[in-house]
């Protein structure tokens, strides 16, 4: 949160059943694609829909044990890396920061309005995504993943 910011709402991460069905349905996806959703995985995805919000690869290293016991950097970073690549979570590199898609796992292009105020990081789909795959195509690249990034001020701030 920005210094100055007097708006400033907890967001809003999942909770018990919506958090287990979304769990349940990221290991569903990766054992239809013949990966597995390991423990560690799991964890990761879990304190990042939790938490709703960019949360930085350092404080899920600190939050990872149920007992407040710090994880090894390697294994969060792994399984950031695994949820990355599944279309699971993304990484908002002006943040320095992993958030869990908000949208079906798979392959499409993220967008993210980020307030720079409140720390807000809203995805959406960006209407030049499947644009963006088509111009990559016709210069002889296939894109991996996309990922665009927006920074200004939420309407909750604005009006704060």
């Amino acid at each position: 949160m920005a210094e100055g910011c007097r708006h400033h709402e907890p967001h809003a991460g999942l909770k018990a059943r919506a958090l287990a069905h979304a769990l349940d349905a990221a290991e569903q996806a990766c054992r239809a694609d013949g990966e597995r959703m390991t423990e560690p995985r799991r964890r990761v995805l879990e304190l990042l829909l939790e938490a709703g919000e960019p949360v930085k690869a350092y404080d899920l290293i600190g939050r990872y044990g149920p007992d407040g016991q710090a994880a090894k950097p390697p294994t969060v970073y792994r399984a950031l890396e695994f949820l990355e690549r599944r279309g699971l979570a993304h990484r908002i590199s002006s943040l320095s920061a992993y958030v869990a898609c908000a949208h079906d796992a798979g392959d499409h292009a993220a967008a993210f309005l980020i307030c720079d105020c409140c720390g807000e990081a809203r995805e959406f789909e960006p209407p030049a995504g499947a644009g963006l795959a088509a111009a990559a195509s016709q210069h002889g690249y296939v894109l991996e993943r996309v990922t665009i990034e927006a920074h200004g001020r939420c309407s909750a701030c604005r009006e704060g």
